[in-house]
């Protein structure tokens, strides 16, 4: 667990780890929840939190077998 000078804990977005503050919220830039400093997997976790992150990359990954399986043959 990561803590701030005066022992709160840090709060981050984990796509853009460079924004912290000492308590939970929502990142300025994309409005990701901010979690703990040292949590594992943030990004995994988003997704599976929010079904239209989920079933986007979903879509995209399935986009890209598709192109893949035409450009294969």
């Amino acid at each position: 667990m990561v803590q701030a000078q005066d022992g709160r804990r840090l709060y981050s977005c984990p796509m853009h780890p460079q924004i912290s503050q000492t308590s939970p919220g929502k990142c300025p830039k994309c409005g990701m929840d901010l979690l703990p400093e040292g949590t594992r997997f943030g990004m995994l976790r988003h997704m599976i939190k929010n079904p239209m992150m989920l079933t986007f990359m979903v879509a995209v990954m399935a986009a890209f077998m598709v192109i893949a399986m035409v450009i294969m043959r």
